[in-house]
């Protein structure tokens, strides 16, 4: 080992003199310098007189418990790895450990290059910098807003435990991106990752997809299929759409994740499987429950550990970075110099509530990037969804909808023409979107005739 990590200090409070002696004897023969504890209390003694760079704490212990410990060890030292293990698996001392940063979770019987591993993960992620970018690391993901920074610290605290995921979020927030990136910096990031789409399949067919089917099970099975769980075994099951799921199928789901078994479709016999499940949903799933559309236990097996990836219109901050990568992937895509959006067109982005999220910010920009014949975005290359109201509606925004150019240069290089055009297509839109995208009524709000307004919308191609 380097020299360095001979140096390492580590902390092990286990009330059962053999574990604390098997992990010491085990960790001071990969060269950590360790010291001991039998509770708390004398833990928290120790850490009062000397430094450590991580603890290793049971959970279950008389008088002080692993997690009051934990929580007393954070306030003292924030930075502290600490790694809990307990011989009594349970999804409240999950939640609660991660809650309280606590950076791995391990259940007894463990095995020995897992625990290595995690001490190894836990004192590299000390050594490196504080001030990491922490966007790097999850391809794909966007953002440095304090609500997405929040999700990859999350992100990559949860990842190395086998614990289920709930991740919720509105369609077209990256709930999939998430999941993924959940897997990649798992322990089985080299094992399959299946994801299926609950309401993208028929109920019929659902079952089979994910338990699979046996040859003659039902019309069609001309062979034994596997599922999705028999597909992903050692790696990650994601099922998106969760709040979909009949009950029957919420019943079997439940028992893979009891048991670690299911029965195919028309078989006989049940086949064990080792999957970590993640899944996501855009509904209330504790309304799903409250309405009885939903089981309670099942809902408490898969949400170990729930994430809530927010809305875009929650973290506008990131809207110019994730315009920059699309703009960057787009022009790339359509053999394109299309480098930026203009002053007053990223207004407009800014002041949208995004309602398809990230999804429709791409979907804006690569119509824009196909719209567009120069280098720069305007205002009229970006079409948004004319039944979602722009930021606010007080008079000042009502005004800049109609502002034809970002500056006077821009004004002039664009030409009266092209301005008076700009300026007639955003007032049919927005008289459209405050006539409920009645035409007849939108022409009485413009004072113009249908006919008029018809030939118009006709004209700049506006359904």
């Amino acid at each position: 080992m380097h020299e360095q990590d001979k140096m390492t200090s580590i902390l092990i409070v286990d009330d059962e003199l053999s574990m604390r002696e098997f992990l010491k004897i085990l960790l001071e023969k990969e060269g950590y310098a360790i010291s001991t504890a039998a509770d708390g209390t004398s833990a928290l003694a120790l850490a009062e007189t000397k430094h450590f760079d991580l603890a290793i704490s049971d959970i279950r212990m008389p008088g002080m418990s692993g997690l009051e410990l934990l929580a007393q060890l954070k306030n003292r030292q924030p930075d502290l790895p600490v790694i809990m293990i307990t011989a009594f698996a349970s999804p409240d001392d999950a939640v609660t450990a991660m809650k309280n940063d606590a950076f791995d979770y391990i259940t007894k019987p463990f095995n020995v290059e897992e625990i290595k591993n995690v001490i190894l993960a836990a004192t590299v992620k000390k050594q490196s910098s504080q001030h990491e970018d922490l966007s790097d690391s999850f391809p794909g993901i966007i953002g440095h807003s304090p609500e997405m920074i929040k999700i990859f610290d999350l992100i990559k605290r949860i990842a190395p435990t086998p614990a289920n995921v709930l991740i919720y979020g509105k369609s077209g927030t990256g709930k999939e991106l998430v999941a993924k990136a959940i897997h990649t910096h798992s322990r089985v990031s080299q094992k399959p990752f299946i994801p299926i789409t609950c309401s993208a399949i028929p109920e019929s067919l659902l079952e089979s997809e994910l338990f699979g089917h046996v040859k003659g099970s039902f019309t069609g099975a001309i062979t034994d299929k596997a599922g999705l769980f028999e597909l992903a075994d050692g790696g990650t099951a994601f099922l998106d759409e969760i709040g979909e799921l009949t009950p029957i199928i919420q019943t079997k789901l439940l028992r893979v994740l009891q048991e670690r078994e299911f029965m195919p479709v028309g078989g006989t016999k049940t086949k064990q499987v080792n999957v970590r499940i993640i899944a996501a949903t855009n509904r209330d799933l504790e309304e799903e429950i409250m309405a009885g559309r939903f089981r309670e236990d099942l809902y408490y097996r898969l949400a170990v550990v729930p994430i809530r990836v927010p809305p875009l219109k929650e973290r506008k901050g990131d809207v110019p970075l994730l315009v920059e990568h699309f703009l960057k992937k787009y022009s790339n895509l359509f053999a394109k110099e299309v480098q930026t959006v203009s002053k007053y067109g990223l207004e407009v982005l800014m002041g949208y509530d995004f309602p398809g999220n990230v999804r429709e910010l791409e979907n804006i920009i690569e119509r824009g990037v196909a719209l567009e014949s120069s280098n720069i975005i305007l205002p009229e290359s970006l079409i948004l969804s004319m039944h979602s109201k722009a930021k606010g509606k007080s008079n000042t925004t009502k005004d800049a909808l109609f502002v034809a150019a970002s500056d006077e240069e821009e004004l002039f290089d664009r030409g009266m023409e092209e301005v008076l055009t700009s300026l007639e297509k955003e007032m049919i839109l927005y008289a459209l979107e405050k006539a409920g995208n009645s035409k007849m009524r939108a022409a009485e709000l413009l004072k113009i005739s249908f006919r008029s307004l018809r030939y118009k919308t006709k004209k700049y191609e506006i359904d």
